[in-house]
Protein backbone atom coordinates (compact mmCIF):
# COMPACT_ATOMS: atom_id res chain seq x y z
CA UNK A 1 0.00 0.00 0.00
CA UNK A 2 1.59 3.29 -1.22
CA UNK A 3 0.62 6.24 1.44
CA UNK A 4 1.50 10.15 0.92
CA UNK A 5 4.32 10.77 0.25
CA UNK A 6 4.38 14.75 0.11
CA UNK A 7 2.31 18.01 -0.07
CA UNK A 8 3.81 20.92 -1.91
CA UNK A 9 2.12 24.14 -0.11
CA UNK A 10 1.78 27.49 -2.22
CA UNK A 11 0.45 30.56 -1.37
CA UNK A 12 -0.70 31.98 -4.64
CA UNK A 13 -2.29 35.08 -4.13
CA UNK A 14 -2.67 37.49 -1.14
CA UNK A 15 -5.29 40.49 -1.80
CA UNK A 16 -5.65 43.19 1.51
CA UNK A 17 -8.97 44.87 1.03
CA UNK A 18 -8.68 47.02 4.60
CA UNK A 19 -6.65 46.94 7.78
CA UNK A 20 -9.37 43.88 9.05
CA UNK A 21 -10.23 42.23 5.53
CA UNK A 22 -8.05 40.21 3.38
CA UNK A 23 -8.52 37.61 1.03
CA UNK A 24 -5.99 34.46 0.47
CA UNK A 25 -5.56 31.71 -2.17
CA UNK A 26 -3.18 28.72 -1.75
CA UNK A 27 -2.79 25.66 -3.29
CA UNK A 28 -1.73 22.31 -2.73
CA UNK A 29 -0.48 19.26 -5.09
CA UNK A 30 -0.19 15.81 -3.27
CA UNK A 31 1.48 13.01 -4.90
CA UNK A 32 0.66 9.31 -3.85
CA UNK A 33 1.33 5.82 -5.20
CA UNK A 34 3.50 3.65 -7.69
CA UNK A 35 5.42 6.26 -9.14
CA UNK A 36 4.00 9.29 -7.27
CA UNK A 37 1.31 9.10 -10.41
CA UNK A 38 -1.46 9.60 -8.25
CA UNK A 39 -1.31 13.71 -7.94
CA UNK A 40 -4.35 16.05 -6.11
CA UNK A 41 -4.70 19.38 -7.17
CA UNK A 42 -6.60 21.50 -4.30
CA UNK A 43 -7.17 25.52 -4.79
CA UNK A 44 -8.58 27.02 -1.63
CA UNK A 45 -9.88 30.38 -1.33
CA UNK A 46 -10.40 32.14 2.43
CA UNK A 47 -11.52 35.43 3.64
CA UNK A 48 -10.14 36.44 6.74
CA UNK A 49 -8.90 32.97 7.72
CA UNK A 50 -12.69 31.67 6.47
CA UNK A 51 -12.76 28.91 3.95
CA UNK A 52 -15.17 30.07 1.27
CA UNK A 53 -14.81 27.51 -1.71
CA UNK A 54 -12.42 25.06 -2.85
CA UNK A 55 -11.28 23.29 -5.91
CA UNK A 56 -10.39 19.91 -5.91
CA UNK A 57 -8.92 17.59 -9.24
CA UNK A 58 -10.03 14.30 -8.13
CA UNK A 59 -13.81 15.50 -7.84
CA UNK A 60 -13.03 17.95 -10.96
CA UNK A 61 -15.01 20.97 -9.40
CA UNK A 62 -15.79 23.90 -6.98
CA UNK A 63 -17.28 23.45 -3.83
CA UNK A 64 -18.73 26.53 -1.69
CA UNK A 65 -19.31 26.72 1.31
CA UNK A 66 -21.20 29.78 2.54
CA UNK A 67 -24.46 31.20 0.49
CA UNK A 68 -22.37 33.19 -1.45
CA UNK A 69 -19.58 30.62 -2.20
CA UNK A 70 -21.77 28.35 -3.57
CA UNK A 71 -23.35 30.75 -5.69
CA UNK A 72 -20.08 31.51 -7.26
CA UNK A 73 -18.86 27.87 -7.09
CA UNK A 74 -21.93 27.25 -9.63
CA UNK A 75 -20.80 29.41 -11.86
CA UNK A 76 -17.59 28.44 -12.11
CA UNK A 77 -18.52 24.79 -12.49
CA UNK A 78 -20.27 25.72 -15.52
CA UNK A 79 -17.90 27.30 -17.15
CA UNK A 80 -15.33 25.23 -19.38
CA UNK A 81 -12.53 27.88 -19.32
CA UNK A 82 -12.04 27.63 -15.54
CA UNK A 83 -11.33 23.91 -16.21
CA UNK A 84 -8.89 24.45 -18.33
CA UNK A 85 -6.82 27.20 -16.08
CA UNK A 86 -7.22 24.43 -13.36
CA UNK A 87 -5.92 21.96 -15.47
CA UNK A 88 -2.73 24.19 -16.88
CA UNK A 89 -2.29 25.25 -12.72
CA UNK A 90 -1.77 21.28 -11.61
CA UNK A 91 0.18 20.85 -14.58
CA UNK A 92 2.58 23.90 -13.99
CA UNK A 93 2.93 23.36 -9.79
CA UNK A 94 2.61 19.77 -9.47
CA UNK A 95 2.65 17.41 -12.80
CA UNK A 96 5.88 19.15 -14.10
CA UNK A 97 7.62 19.13 -10.20
CA UNK A 98 6.81 15.14 -10.07
CA UNK A 99 10.40 14.64 -10.81
CA UNK A 100 11.59 16.86 -8.56
CA UNK A 101 9.62 15.54 -5.74
CA UNK A 102 10.22 11.57 -6.08
CA UNK A 103 14.13 12.41 -5.89
CA UNK A 104 13.57 14.40 -2.99
CA UNK A 105 11.28 10.93 -1.20
CA UNK A 106 14.36 9.02 -2.38
CA UNK A 107 16.71 11.25 -0.53
CA UNK A 108 18.00 9.60 2.69
CA UNK A 109 20.82 10.78 5.25
CA UNK A 110 22.56 8.20 7.66
CA UNK A 111 22.44 9.47 11.41
CA UNK A 112 25.28 10.82 13.43
CA UNK A 113 25.10 9.28 16.81
CA UNK A 114 26.38 10.72 19.59
CA UNK A 115 26.25 9.51 23.77
CA UNK A 116 27.13 11.65 26.49
CA UNK A 117 26.24 12.06 30.34
CA UNK A 118 24.65 14.35 32.52
CA UNK A 119 25.69 14.15 36.21
CA UNK A 120 22.96 15.97 37.93
CA UNK A 121 21.21 14.16 37.74
CA UNK A 122 22.69 11.38 36.21
CA UNK A 123 21.38 10.65 32.64
CA UNK A 124 22.78 9.10 29.39
CA UNK A 125 22.07 11.46 26.51
CA UNK A 126 21.75 9.40 22.95
CA UNK A 127 21.70 12.35 20.65
CA UNK A 128 21.18 11.76 16.36
CA UNK A 129 22.22 14.45 13.82
CA UNK A 130 21.68 15.51 10.35
CA UNK A 131 19.52 12.48 9.09
CA UNK A 132 16.69 12.05 6.84
CA UNK A 133 13.64 11.24 6.02
CA UNK A 134 12.66 12.29 9.66
CA UNK A 135 11.05 8.82 11.11
CA UNK A 136 13.77 7.30 13.20
CA UNK A 137 13.64 4.70 16.41
CA UNK A 138 15.51 5.01 19.63
CA UNK A 139 16.17 2.29 22.11
CA UNK A 140 17.98 2.11 24.72
CA UNK A 141 19.72 -1.41 25.92
CA UNK A 142 21.05 -2.63 29.15
CA UNK A 143 22.85 -6.13 28.81
CA UNK A 144 21.15 -6.80 25.45
CA UNK A 145 17.77 -6.33 27.05
CA UNK A 146 15.27 -3.35 26.16
CA UNK A 147 14.82 -1.16 28.99
CA UNK A 148 11.46 0.90 29.34
CA UNK A 149 11.16 2.41 32.32
CA UNK A 150 13.06 5.66 33.42
CA UNK A 151 13.18 6.53 29.07
CA UNK A 152 12.41 9.65 27.39
CA UNK A 153 12.83 11.24 24.28
CA UNK A 154 12.63 14.29 22.16
CA UNK A 155 10.27 15.02 19.14
CA UNK A 156 12.62 14.79 15.97
CA UNK A 157 13.10 17.94 15.32
CA UNK A 158 14.14 20.18 11.70
CA UNK A 159 17.31 21.95 11.51
CA UNK A 160 15.37 23.99 8.64
CA UNK A 161 17.81 22.02 5.23
CA UNK A 162 16.12 18.41 5.16
CA UNK A 163 17.73 17.33 8.12
CA UNK A 164 16.46 16.03 11.56
CA UNK A 165 18.24 16.03 15.15
CA UNK A 166 16.56 13.75 17.94
CA UNK A 167 17.58 13.01 21.53
CA UNK A 168 16.92 10.18 23.89
CA UNK A 169 17.28 10.20 28.14
CA UNK A 170 18.11 7.34 30.17
CA UNK A 171 18.52 7.77 33.88
CA UNK A 172 21.56 6.10 34.56
CA UNK A 173 22.87 4.79 38.06
CA UNK A 174 26.12 2.58 37.50
CA UNK A 175 26.33 -1.10 38.38
CA UNK A 176 29.72 -3.33 38.01
CA UNK A 177 29.48 -5.15 34.75
CA UNK A 178 26.47 -3.78 33.25
CA UNK A 179 26.58 -2.85 29.36
CA UNK A 180 24.21 0.55 28.36
CA UNK A 181 23.90 0.22 24.44
CA UNK A 182 21.67 3.01 22.25
CA UNK A 183 20.18 1.15 19.49
CA UNK A 184 19.40 3.54 16.48
CA UNK A 185 16.86 2.62 13.31
CA UNK A 186 16.24 4.51 10.25
CA UNK A 187 15.69 3.88 6.67
CA UNK A 188 18.96 4.90 5.86
CA UNK A 189 20.61 1.70 7.91
CA UNK A 190 20.61 -1.73 6.33
CA UNK A 191 20.36 -2.84 10.04
CA UNK A 192 19.82 -1.33 13.50
CA UNK A 193 23.26 0.63 14.61
CA UNK A 194 24.37 0.07 17.86
CA UNK A 195 26.60 2.41 20.23
CA UNK A 196 27.77 1.11 23.45
CA UNK A 197 28.33 3.51 26.21
CA UNK A 198 31.99 4.14 27.47
CA UNK A 199 31.89 5.06 30.84
CA UNK A 200 35.84 5.84 30.11
CA UNK A 201 36.46 9.87 30.25
CA UNK A 202 35.48 11.65 27.15
CA UNK A 203 38.21 11.91 24.19
CA UNK A 204 37.86 15.18 24.71
CA UNK A 205 38.68 15.12 28.34
CA UNK A 206 41.37 12.77 27.43
CA UNK A 207 43.15 15.46 25.10
CA UNK A 208 43.09 17.65 27.92
CA UNK A 209 44.65 15.41 30.44
CA UNK A 210 47.11 14.37 27.67
CA UNK A 211 48.09 18.33 26.94
CA UNK A 212 48.27 18.81 30.65
CA UNK A 213 50.78 15.95 31.33
CA UNK A 214 52.95 17.00 28.47
CA UNK A 215 53.12 20.61 29.57
CA UNK A 216 53.88 19.54 33.03
CA UNK A 217 56.59 16.81 31.68
CA UNK A 218 58.10 19.65 29.71
CA UNK A 219 58.43 22.28 32.60
CA UNK A 220 60.39 19.51 34.65
CA UNK A 221 62.68 18.89 31.65
CA UNK A 222 63.01 22.90 31.90
CA UNK A 223 63.40 23.34 35.44
CA UNK A 224 66.10 20.33 35.57
CA UNK A 225 68.14 21.04 32.75
CA UNK A 226 68.44 24.73 34.32
CA UNK A 227 69.54 23.02 37.57
CA UNK A 228 72.22 21.16 36.10
CA UNK A 229 73.32 23.89 34.07
CA UNK A 230 73.63 26.15 36.87
CA UNK A 231 75.24 23.14 38.99
CA UNK A 232 78.09 22.42 36.19
CA UNK A 233 78.67 26.05 35.99
CA UNK A 234 78.87 26.21 39.72
CA UNK A 235 81.60 23.44 40.07
CA UNK A 236 83.59 24.49 37.13
CA UNK A 237 83.54 28.36 38.92
CA UNK A 238 84.99 26.65 42.40
CA UNK A 239 87.31 24.63 40.03
CA UNK A 240 89.33 27.03 38.90
CA UNK A 241 89.40 29.36 41.98
CA UNK A 242 90.92 26.14 44.11
CA UNK A 243 93.56 25.86 41.50
CA UNK A 244 94.74 29.86 41.67
CA UNK A 245 97.86 30.85 44.49
CA UNK A 246 96.66 33.44 47.35
CA UNK A 247 99.11 36.37 47.39
CA UNK A 248 98.66 38.36 50.58
CA UNK A 249 98.29 41.83 49.44
CA UNK A 250 101.54 43.46 51.48
CA UNK A 251 103.46 41.11 49.70
CA UNK A 252 102.58 42.26 45.64
CA UNK A 253 105.57 43.96 44.27
CA UNK A 254 105.30 47.83 44.10
CA UNK A 255 104.42 49.27 40.60
CA UNK A 256 108.11 51.14 40.53
CA UNK A 257 110.39 47.91 41.29
CA UNK A 258 111.71 45.85 38.43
Amino acid sequence: MHILLFCLMLSLVNLVFSNEDYSQTSACCTFKGPGLKDIEYILIDRFNKKVMKEFNSTRGNWTGFTNYSIEVAKDWNSDPYDALRRAFEKKLLCTDRKDYIQDLGNFTAAPTVKLNSLKHPPVLVCSAYNFHPKQIQLTWLRNGQEVTSAVSFSEAMSDGDWYYQIHSYLEHHPTAGEKITCMVEHFSLSKPALHVWDPSLPAAERIKIVVGLCGLMIGFVIVGSGFIYYKRKSDAYVTQYQGRVSIPVEQLPRADST
